[in-house]
């Protein structure tokens, strides 16, 4: 299976309106800023949401809102931590406006489309395990395996069988899943579900609505897959998770058609931070722009605010890891040709440098960047790469053309949950992310007390040296498809090794 552009392998999209934020949300150390000014501007455009980037730390001066409600915008929320204030506004220039105003470091908007978001035609489904195959993948269950455990060839790749006849990881961390929403009610997430870490961030405000982090029936099954491919509880029933004995929130940032915007975001980040999650898993690149190039003044307010974000969340001890993308694009090149951006708008084929234009949370500092890898431990056959920017690599699925896995397990791709009580199987770097989530989880449940930078440094002196493949053939074709750089111990395929769930309970 090839993966689709998108990192996000998208469910099937509907049209449906995002819901707009017309009042003020709270958080513990969160200001929302007064919102009842009179928009003076002429609202003679689309209603777009904006990201106004100030100064940290005081809450936003009336100097700042009385200019916002002069351009013609009214405040959503501000995080006066990161100094992030999302707004809305119909004037087309907004930002321009707004970007000329004393004490603003930078302010973009965050979409093309207007509110609500217009669809997206991309279809990304999971292929579905039938009756019969969940059957006889219980026949082959041994003694203290899940029902479905003989199909997945991903734990004994990291080692994560043998982990868990140590620990299945502590009750007392929490993982969270930023991504399409969460579906707590599925069998192999429940019992390790953790309510009070979930909320729906999708309009940039938190909604801790009982279910308001699960996904609708028509929204992608993604982040529910995630959820337990780190977390699916051993306990007789279906699969198993990397660590199955931590717990697991879901903080929905996807809207309705997919599209994972910038505040969201930093509403979903800002909301780890502040309830005290240990790792966030972030499977996505943050819409509607694949790569956000610095040197134009709204993408560079996007970089801003989601790097504010996650750099506060890792300093309250959080751990952020995000999936490279699925182009087979080298990221470290001197060039990348981006032919989807913007996606929510008219893309057109755009040559970006990735060393000033970046896939955002993939590229941010001190995100945990994730390659794929298929059955056979090779880099998988969409997984981007890239010297110095790949950090670690975990299994996440190839064509079985490339890369079988060995009986009992029959498909190359990764299996996982699906709301409504399933099992699917689904494959892309989205896949290899919750495993190295599930391995930074069982390295903070062996050490509870070490903080984000020693979790991070143990995930990657305890990985697998992988050396490069080269020459890289995936196909047999007699090309080469793409070109390893670096030494045995951190080159650009597989970073500093695979991830190894065993040494993570050991060392």
């Amino acid at each position: 299976m090839t993966a689709p552009k998108p990192r996000l392998l998208r469910a099937l999209a509907i049209p449906a309106g995002m819901a707009l934020a017309t009042a003020l949300a709270f958080l513990p150390n969160v200001t929302a800023s007064a919102a009842d000014n009179t928009p003076a501007a002429t609202a003679d455009g689309p209603m777009l949401s904006y990201v106004v980037n100030v100064r940290a730390g005081n809450g936003v001066s009336a100097h700042v809102q009385q200019a916002i409600a002069r351009a013609g915008g009214s405040v959503v929320i501000a995080y006066d931590q990161i100094g992030v204030i999302v707004v809305h506004s119909a004037n087309p220039d907004f930002a321009k406006e707004i970007r000329a105003v004393r004490g603003v470091d930078s302010a973009g908007a965050t979409r093309n489309a207007p509110l609500p978001a217009q669809s997206t035609t991309d279809v990304g489904t999971p292929k579905v395990l039938g009756a019969e195959q969940v059957a006889e993948a219980g026949a082959e269950a041994t003694a203290g395996q899940d029902p479905l455990e003989p199909l997945q060839w991903d734990l004994p790749a990291i080692k994560a069988d043998k982990a868990h006849e140590k620990t299945l990881g502590s009750p007392d961390v929490t993982v969270a899943v930023i991504d399409t929403g969460v579906d707590d009610t599925h069998p192999d997430i429940a019992p390790n579900f953790d309510r009070a870490a979930s909320a729906n961030c999708v309009s940039g405000k938190p909604d801790t609505t009982d279910g308001a982090w699960r996904p609708s029936a028509s929204e992608s099954p993604h982040g529910t897959h995630v959820a337990g491919e780190i977390a699916g509880a051993k306990n007789g029933v279906g699969m198993t998770g990397v660590a199955p004995g931590v717990k697991v929130a879901g903080i929905k940032v996807a809207n309705p058609n997919g599209y994972f915007y910038t505040e969201a975001v930093v509403c979903g980040f800002v909301w780890a931070a502040e309830h005290h999650v240990d790792v966030t898993n972030n499977s996505y690149y943050t819409d509607p722009w694949y790569f956000n190039c610095t040197t134009d003044p709204d993408q560079k307010a996007l970089v801003d605010a989601i790097t504010r974000a996650s750099r506060y969340a890792e300093k309250k001890g959080t751990v952020n890891v995000a999936a490279a993308g699925n182009e087979n694009y080298d990221l470290a090149s001197d060039s990348i040709t981006d032919p989807v951006s913007p996606n929510d708008g008219t893309p057109s084929d755009r040559v970006i440098d990735p060393h000033t234009c970046y896939d955002i949370p993939t590229q941010l500092p001190g995100v945990v960047t994730v390659a794929a890898t298929g059955a056979k431990g090779l880099k998988s056959s969409f997984s981007n790469y890239g010297l110095g920017v790949i950090d670690i690599a975990a299994p996440g699925g190839d064509s079985t053309a490339y890369q079988k896995p060995e009986p009992p397990a029959t498909s190359g791709l990764i299996l996982g949950p699906l709301p409504g009580g399933r099992w699917g199987y689904m494959a892309g770097t989205s896949m290899a992310t919750p495993h190295v989530v599930g391995v930074a989880a069982l390295i903070k449940s062996t050490h509870p007390h070490a903080p984000a930078s020693l979790v991070k440094a143990l995930l990657y002196a305890e990985a697998d040296a992988t050396p490069c493949t080269d020459p890289y053939d995936i196909n047999g074709d007699g090309k080469v498809d793409a070109v390893c750089e670096g030494a045995k111990n951190y080159n650009g395929f597989y970073g500093f090794g695979t991830a190894d769930a065993l040494a993570a309970v050991t060392e």
